[in-house]
């Protein structure tokens, strides 16, 4: 993990997505859209399976890693009503059996809208954004909430990079604007999507912005952009 400062707050980046703050025990996942391949092949797209056990193997090892309490989703934790399929949630099931002792809150996103909250045997908090948590917002929309830095997902951020031999890559990315204060407006943060069959976003960084993108299996930091 990378360790940052933002608003005051060490926050730690993981290459898989996740934020953990350590402060408050907590894990922020967005994005994680479950159920999205099962999805796409009831609609008879060929995808790739094991997507929900291949995640939830990654949340196991933050888990253990981190020693976190608590695990936020920042919405989109399903994907579609085609995501309650018996085996999708019979593997979050089986997980959550085994990390019972794990309190779990989702903010609903828009994803959430339509595919309903998680079954009630999962015990998740389910909430409406904005959830406060110490100088945080935590939201699935990356919208300014006053007096607070947002912490959020629903863009799937990435960035394009030039590799060897002018090779043109596309890296996941966290994206933070301004935490001085002195751009309210840009007091947000975005968290790349989580799920490893979720696509991702260009963006174009802004004046201040410090970017983290995630190089195979490490977190590295790029240099902000100049204030004008």
């Amino acid at each position: 993990m990378l360790r940052i400062t933002v608003a005051g707050a060490d926050v730690d980046l993981h290459p898989s997505g996740a934020a953990y703050l350590p402060a408050h025990q907590s894990l922020l996942i967005a994005d994680a859209h479950f159920g999205k391949a099962v999805s796409f092949r009831k609609l008879g797209v060929p995808v790739p399976s094991g997507t929900t056990s291949e995640n939830l193997d990654v949340l196991s090892s933050l888990l253990d890693s981190t020693q976190a309490r608590r695990i936020v989703f920042l919405g989109d934790f399903l994907h579609a009503k085609r995501s309650h399929a018996p085996g999708t949630l019979d593997n979050i099931a089986q997980w959550r059996e085994r990390h019972r002792d794990i309190a779990l809150t989702l903010v609903r996103g828009n994803h959430d809208d339509r595919a309903g909250d998680p079954p009630a045997s999962l015990a998740f908090d389910v909430v409406d954004e904005p959830l406060m948590l110490g100088p945080f917002a935590l939201c699935h929309h990356p919208q300014p909430v006053a007096g607070a830095y947002v912490m959020a997902g629903h863009w799937h951020p990435c960035i394009s990079v030039t590799g060897r031999a002018f090779e043109r890559l596309r890296l996941a990315c966290f994206w933070f604007g301004d935490d001085s204060g002195a751009l309210p407006a840009h007091a947000v943060g975005v968290l790349p999507a989580f799920g490893s069959f979720t696509g991702m976003h260009r963006i174009e960084p802004r004046a201040g912005d410090r970017i983290f993108p995630v190089a195979g299996d490490v977190v590295r930091a790029i240099p902000a952009l100049p204030l004008g």
